[in-house]
This record gives structure tokens, sequence and C-alpha cells, in this order.
């Protein structure tokens, strides 16, 4: 049976969810964020004959987030997802395994893939933190960060970015870190989708006449030291393998595949 979770069965989901918090973090963000009545956000979760909860799927405006650790209803869950998609192709990701099984079922925008990485400890980043001066990006910022972005060829920077970033900072789930000289930008990352246990490290950049000089590995260090130290497991995705070894330097391990199709 596939139905519309509420705030009834939080507890439940959460204890579900927290099987796998790194995979796990869009679904658990989203949901402490903006709970369960939200116009833009539904959470669908398909329950077996005990009243187990087998499989989530998250709608989180147009796209799409579906979790199982095991065999669900992708039949279910694609259904679902046609009767609510208001846009086509459809955006969906998720753990490459399961995100996969909707490609046969669904009419998916084009398949990126990326490494999905996790921190446990910041033994190594402590060593790349240097003696720059790391600030905290405010409101006041918000312009400076999307400013910085556009400045980076391979960034893709899309129309809603602006607007992201600043409901992240007003929901306390997303924060920038950034250095400066002479009042500029130089480099930046922020975090997304922060919740109780665990926060995604994006949007990590460099000014392109402000590369080499450790400005970049500097901020995620700073990230990650201060994420473990509330309690929470920095994550990241990569899929250049340059960017791969720097964060592998800072602690990071590998532990499986995202996929998304936009």
């Amino acid at each position: 049976m596939i139905r519309r979770l509420t705030a009834e069965d939080d507890q439940q989901l959460f204890s579900f969810l927290r099987q796998d918090p790194s995979f796990n973090l869009f679904l658990i963000g989203d949901i402490e964020s903006f709970g369960y009545d939200a116009d833009f956000q539904d959470v669908w979760g398909q329950f077996d004959g005990n009243g187990s909860l087998l499989a989530v799927l998250l709608r989180y405006y147009d796209s799409y987030i579906p979790y199982a650790p095991g065999d669900f209803d992708a039949d279910g869950f694609a259904r679902l997802i046609r009767e609510t998609a208001r846009s086509l192709p459809v955006e969906l990701s998720g753990k490459e395994e399961i995100a996969r099984q909707f490609e046969e079922r669904l009419p998916l925008g084009a398949k990126r893939t990326l490494y999905f990485c996790e921190c446990r400890t910041d033994e190594c980043a402590r060593q790349e933190m240097g003696a720059f001066a790391v600030k905290t990006a405010g409101w006041a910022d918000v312009d400076r960060i999307i400013d910085l972005r556009r400045r980076i060829p391979e960034f893709d920077t899309r129309p809603t970015a602006r607007d992201m970033l600043a409901k992240g900072m007003e929901t306390n789930s997303a924060r920038t870190y950034y250095i400066e000289q002479d009042g500029k930008m130089l480099a930046a990352a922020s975090t997304t989708a922060e919740n109780s246990l665990s926060a995604m490290i994006v949007g990590v950049c460099t000014d392109p006449e402000h590369r080499g000089k450790g400005y970049a590995s500097a901020i995620v260090a700073k990230l990650v030291c201060d994420l473990l130290a509330e309690g929470k497991m920095p994550c990241l995705f990569y899929d250049n393998p340059d960017a791969g070894r720097i964060y592998h330097r800072l602690g990071f391990h590998d532990i499986g595949l995202w996929a998304m199709y936009r």
C-alpha cells in the first residue's frame, strides 16, 4: 500500500530514514524544514501488510527523490509521479541503484551520475585549514555569492539560485563560508539540506584568477570541522577526478553513486 504521509507518521519515517542518513539527507532536511503540509512538498510511503515502511517518495517543487533499502513498488511510485508532475521531462534524483529503476517507467531528463562521499573525522581537514580568514556569509552577501558563481565558467547558476540560497539561510538549512581580499569574494563553499544528522557541501568555487592558493580547500576544511563539531555528517558529490583527490585528502570517502535526471 502507498499513501501520503502526515505528521502522525513522523517517528516511524525518521526511524526508517536514519538507517541511511547520508543518502537520505535531502529527505530528512526537507521534511525537518517544511513538514508535511507545504504546498510545494509531498511525502508518500509504501507499507507492507504489517504496517512497516518499505519505501519513501518525496516531491519538492518539481523534483522527486525515491528511497528504499530493498525491493519496492517502482510502478506505483511512477504512477504517482506522472499524476503530480507539472512538467516534462521529470526531474528525479537518488541513490543510483534506486533511481535507475525509473528509467523505463518515466520520461526523465538527461542523466548525470556523481560519486557520493562522506567525512567521518576532521583529522585530515584540520591540516588543510591553513591561516586563511574564513568568514561566514550573511544576508548582505547573497548577491556577492551569486556573482562569484557566475564568474566561473563551469558553474551552472540557475535563475532560482539566489532564492534557494536565501531560503536556506532563512530556514537555517544552509550556510556559506568564504574568503575575500580587498572586499572582493575570492572563494566560497556552501551547505544545503542541513538537518539534525548531516549536511551536503555544494557550490565549492574559486575565482579563476585566484586558483591554486588553497582557498577552496581551507573553506571546505572549515565546514567539515564545524559540521562535525555540531554532530552533522559532511557529505558531497563530485564527478571530477581532480576534485575527488582534493576531497579524499580532506578525509572524505566514497560511499556510492548518486543519479540526477534533469
